[in-house]
């Protein structure tokens, strides 16, 4: 399968929304062929280590904006995972024949406790940052589902999105949310030591 490619500096999980401002001409075209047809593309992340071979397909679920020139607000939705085979030509925006990037044969499903777990540490972290959040517990992917909820740094996304078992993926999310959750609470300890000018109280000294 032969589609149009949008490397961004971000990464979009399956299922995950997101907005987006078109306003390259080529992009134009790409997003523009996309509305007509109920066509998608393809969204992989692209920075300083340069373009990565697995991405995702997304489809434009909601136009917010539409400018004279051309230039558009977007949201679009996560699909399915891709790996690039070749890139190709011909097109004034990247293109690529690409295969599905399914999960392994066999890969084994988190275990109830690890997924209850997971959203143990998912709620934890949610209550730490004083939002309200809540997750589809009936998503194909559970990962994924609370991947794309959470601000993770691109490279943990990607990995995440590479990935090719959901009980991997349950695991090591599992351990990124613990680990926000720690570090938010530490930011919070050194900011409450702060305005008390270093100071604990008896009880905190005691303790």
């Amino acid at each position: 399968m032969e589609i149009g490619l949008f490397p961004l500096p971000m990464v979009l999980l399956p299922g995950e929304r997101v907005p987006l401002h078109i306003f390259e001409e080529r992009y134009k075209e790409l997003i523009g062929e996309c509305l007509a047809t109920g066509g998608e593309f393809g969204l992989v992340l692209a920075d300083d280590k340069g373009m990565r071979t697995a991405g995702t397909t997304a489809a434009v679920v909601e136009v917010l904006r539409r400018l004279p020139d051309g230039r558009m607000d977007i949201v679009v939705e996560g699909r399915t995972r891709f790996r690039i085979v070749r890139l190709t030509a011909g097109r004034s925006f990247l293109t690529a024949e690409v295969e599905e990037l399914s999960d392994e044969e066999g890969a084994a499903e988190p275990p109830r406790e690890e997924v209850a777990r997971c959203l143990r540490a998912f709620r934890a972290l949610v209550e730490a940052m004083n939002e309200a959040m809540e997750v589809d517990l009936t998503a194909e992917s559970l990962a994924f589902e609370i991947g794309g909820r959470v601000a993770f740094a691109d490279p943990l996304k990607q990995e995440l999105l590479e990935m090719r078992s959901e009980r991997d993926r349950v695991r090591r999310l599992t351990e990124l949310l613990e680990q926000a959750r720690e570090v938010m609470r530490r930011q919070r300890r050194a900011q409450e030591l702060a305005a008390g000018n270093g100071q604990v109280s008896d009880e905190e000294e005691g303790g």
